[in-house]
């Protein structure tokens, strides 16, 4: 039996184009809005054509200790290039970036997971402090 834990796959960001980058304080007070910012291609850009694109992403918030995550944010990235004329014709493309803020009170772990239409599943993750 396959399970969703077997086909995501992770990489160094820096290395890997299709690894979601997290940005997030290294440290926030609790209850304090912050904003979580996640990319696909910050150090190798990803291909966002028509043949070539990131879907969506998702990101989530696993406090420490629990044992389900939140769903923080979900996005579908929709715009790459086709038109009614074809493929990388239309000159608009969506970026897979999303920007959410939250609070909490919790330590845990942010996990973004992005979907290659090529190149399938990707994830990682951040740890976030209360403090």
């Amino acid at each position: 039996m396959t399970l969703m834990k077997d086909i995501f796959q992770d990489a160094d960001w820096k290395t890997e184009k299709h690894v979601p980058v997290i940005e997030l304080p290294a440290r926030v007070s609790k209850d304090e809005m912050f904003e979580i910012n996640v990319t696909v291609g910050k150090q190798i850009p990803h291909p966002n054509t028509s043949e070539h694109y990131i879907a969506w992403m998702e990101v989530y918030f696993l406090p420490q200790g629990g044992k389900f995550p939140y769903q923080l944010s979900r996005c579908e990235f929709a715009a790459h290039g086709a038109s009614a004329q074809g493929p990388n014709t239309s000159g608009v493309y969506s970026f897979p970036e999303v920007r959410v803020r939250m609070k909490t009170d919790k330590t845990g772990t942010i996990i973004a997971c992005v979907y290659c239409n090529i190149h399938g599943l990707w994830e990682n993750s951040a740890e976030l402090t209360i403090g």
